[in-house]
């Protein structure tokens, strides 16, 4: 069959980043170095820009860390606004740049959510292979799956939750308490996001491999069709073959009458009809995503899924 320049550039395209995702998600050994009383912390926006009210008061940005003993450092560049995002996409990816590379700093903590940082990765920022504190979640998911696509320990999903501080000082942490719905006990390392977000990873290298990987995911505001729809995408993609387990975070939607047919699935329904066959261990409602609790776990960390206690420990 003949192709025009225009397909087979894409035919390229689309080869290079399956290739890209196939790469093999490892057990990384070497953690960064826990962090310190008295250590710094660079925040970062790389998406939505950021309400100043969440900064300071008793619940504030400032004021948690410096709980915690660390000093949690603002660069008025994380404040910035253009459009809906934290500033222009250069603008956002030369700041997150800077601070992952700041030797002064032991890591970086992204404060803003919404939409955004998928084009920090577009605009150029790449993470190095070096281990690297990073703590977010949601749209930032993107920031860490390509962290750990790079190679990179020290990706923490989380917001702001007490396991945050256990995590970055190295302290352990309690096992997560879910809802065995297929039995069975797995081991592998953790990769752990918004569905959303790493949906529209797929095909790209920032999308890690999933073989023999313990997938934890969450999401907020979708309807069970759009979650089905996403999740016949990573199907028929062929992510979720080699899974080692599976544990389902928190899965939030408020119904909306015109999204309500008689006979639909429930969201329940829709990620059991996911991945209830997949013959693999599977947990539920795990108090992790959107909402409280939301527990933190880090990516790539060893960890072992015991449907038949419902639990998530780390190794």
């Amino acid at each position: 069959m003949k192709l025009n320049r225009r397909e087979l550039l894409l035919g390229l395209s689309l080869i290079s980043g399956t290739l890209a995702w196939k790469r093999p998600v490892r057990a990384f050994s070497q953690q960064p170095d826990p962090v310190r009383r008295g250590d710094n912390l660079i925040a970062v926006s790389p998406g939505t820009w950021v309400d100043r009210d969440t900064l300071s008061g008793e619940r504030g940005w400032k004021s948690l860390y410096s709980s915690w003993g660390l000093e949690l450092i603002i660069p008025s560049v994380a404040l910035s606004q253009w459009a809906y995002f934290s500033g222009t996409d250069s603008d956002r990816a030369a700041a997150v740049r800077q601070a992952w590379n700041d030797p002064a700093a032991a890591g970086v903590v992204c404060i803003s959510g919404g939409w955004g940082a998928a084009r920090c990765l577009e605009a150029g920022f790449l993470p190095t292979s070096q281990p690297r504190w990073c703590v977010g979640f949601s749209d930032n998911c993107a920031l860490l799956l390509a962290q750990l696509s790079a190679g990179s320990l020290g990706g923490i999903h989380g917001w702001k939750d007490e396991r945050v501080r256990q995590l970055l000082m190295g302290e352990p942490v309690a096992p997560l308490q879910g809802r065995g719905r297929r039995s069975g006990v797995a081991e592998g390392p953790l990769v752990v996001s918004n569905l959303t977000v790493a949906t529209h990873l797929i095909g790209t290298p920032w999308m890690p491999s999933l073989d023999g990987a313990l997938l934890v995911l969450e999401d907020t505001g979708e309807a069970p069709y759009r979650v089905d729809r996403m999740l016949t995408h990573w199907s028929t993609a062929g992510l979720l073959q080699n899974l080692a387990g599976v544990g389902i975070g928190r899965f939030s939607w408020r119904p909306d009458p015109g999204d309500v047919f008689p006979g639909d699935l429930s969201l329940d329904e829709v990620l059991m009809d996911r991945f209830g066959d997949l013959g693999v261990p599977v947990i539920s409602d795990l108090p992790v995503g959107h909402g409280r609790p939301n527990k933190a776990l880090p990516m790539g960390r060893r960890a072992r899924l015991d449907a038949d206690s419902g639990q998530l420990t780390l190794l």
